[in-house]
């Protein structure tokens, strides 16, 4: 290997720019060499065990050999081709499978390149349809409190506008409408007291309201709260009642990492749009969708213009839909329901003993997720690095230090990265 191919990383500090960071970020990135499994290997020869599932989509680790077969198999056929006048095979088979295991409530699927696209489809999709239903005034939307939809200006404009990363931008996004996040927690009832904020702001804003989006039972970046599945029922109710579309964003929560395939089904309820991404490919490729009803779909092509007005130039891209179709199945042939509950036990026995630290103010897990949060936000030089020389990933944010492990983790290696987090914890 020549100098130039070994010197690779100090080319990220002269022309690299990394997510939510400055440029020449100290400290610099780690370079990682490989992976598979649950194992990142760095260049320096050091293995992190991996305790964010490269940002929650690698439910089946790396490197998986069935992901990477059907990536090699659609190569030989064609790696992209436009879907506007096309259709393939691949975007065909996905949207049946989606569609199936959703319920087939929704059986309409436009296929997108990320979680934030497929909540700005989501958006247009909501907007599109009461025009086209001569409703001028429904423009707004409800959102909640700590929710996070994604970093595009539409989503920007649902995520927190006090404590969330956008702050910055609010003077030039849509002005929304925020209610306070349910404070019943998962597991336990939802008194009308905490169902009161929607209710108020929902028959307030009535007639100006699009759709409310929430992400069912867990609110994922911008607080990790796990909130009661029968909000969401009262919710589905009230939106029914008021004639409000309902949107749910599981571009985090589905594909099993509740212990659930998507969260609304701790509820039992369906949204009228409904957005996944993240473990959609496994972590193989990017890909998200959105699904709606056969009445939002009609409603929008009978109607000038006659079409839903989006369209990504790699949407339903053939490799990412191939090895979407392969992970869906890899996930339903495996024990993934026993693997998500042993996760959640490994992470509750594990994460215990950070409760006991004074620094922690609650530990809380649900399904795959294990949540520490500190009573102040974490400092990122240092804990970052902290946790590489303990031989785990771990990404915190903001109070916030979390795991959302592959599914695949053994129970030693859960421990090892557990015991880890509350060796670093404890020493701060």
């Amino acid at each position: 290997m020549s100098d130039n191919q070994k010197n690779w990383p100090s080319l990220d500090a002269q022309y690299l720019w990394h997510p939510y960071a400055p440029v020449n970020v100290e400290p610099p990135p780690f370079a990682v060499e490989s992976a598979k499994g649950v194992r990142l290997k760095l260049v320096d020869g050091r293995e992190l065990i991996d305790g964010m599932s490269s940002w929650w989509c690698a439910v089946h680790g790396y490197n998986h050999p069935v992901l990477n077969h059907a990536l090699q198999q659609q190569m030989e056929k064609m790696s992209h081709v436009m879907f506007g006048g096309l259709t393939h095979e691949p975007a065909c088979r996905l949207a049946e499978k989606l569609v199936e295991l959703t319920g087939r409530k929704l059986p309409r699927v436009f296929f997108a390149d990320s979680g934030s696209v497929a909540v700005e489809v989501a958006m247009k999709m909501a907007l599109q349809y009461w025009q086209a239903r001569g409703d001028q005034q429904k423009k707004r939307f409800i959102s909640l409190r700590q929710g996070y939809h994604g970093d595009t200006l539409g989503a920007m404009s649902l995520c927190d506008p006090d404590t969330g990363m956008h702050h910055l931008f609010s003077s030039i996004l849509a002005q929304q409408i925020f209610v306070e996040a349910p404070a019943c927690r998962f597991g336990e009832p939802c008194r009308d007291e905490d169902f009161a904020p929607m209710e108020n702001s929902l028959r307030k804003h009535q007639a100006e309201v699009a759709a409310v989006i929430v992400e069912p039972v867990v609110q994922g970046a911008g607080g990790m709260w796990f909130y009661s599945a029968q909000y969401l029922q009262r919710l589905r109710d009230l939106c029914d009642e008021l004639g409000v579309l309902l949107i749910a964003d599981e571009i985090a929560t589905g594909f099993g990492r509740t212990g659930k395939l998507f969260a609304c089904q701790h509820a039992g309820i369906q949204p009228d749009i409904l957005c996944v991404g993240k473990a959609l490919t496994g972590g193989t490729m990017t890909l998200s969708a959105t699904l709606t009803t056969q009445s939002i779909s009609e409603t929008i092509s009978q109607h000038p213009p006659y079409a839903f007005m989006h369209g990504p130039t790699f949407m339903a891209n053939p490799l990412a839909c191939s090895v979407a179709l392969a992970s869906i199945d890899l996930l339903l042939e495996s024990a993934w329901q026993s693997n998500v509950q042993r996760i959640e036990r490994g992470l509750q026995n594990g994460l215990a003993p950070c409760a006991t630290l004074d620094k922690v103010a609650e530990v809380r897990v649900l399904g795959a997720i294990g949540v520490v949060e500190m009573k102040q936000p974490v400092d990122m030089k240092t804990i970052q690095s902290a946790f590489v020389e303990q031989g785990v990933w771990v990404r915190p944010f903001g109070k916030l230090v979390y795991l959302m492990p592959p599914f695949v983790m053994t129970d030693p290696d859960l421990e090892l990265l557990t015991s880890a987090l509350y060796r670093v914890l404890a020493e701060l």
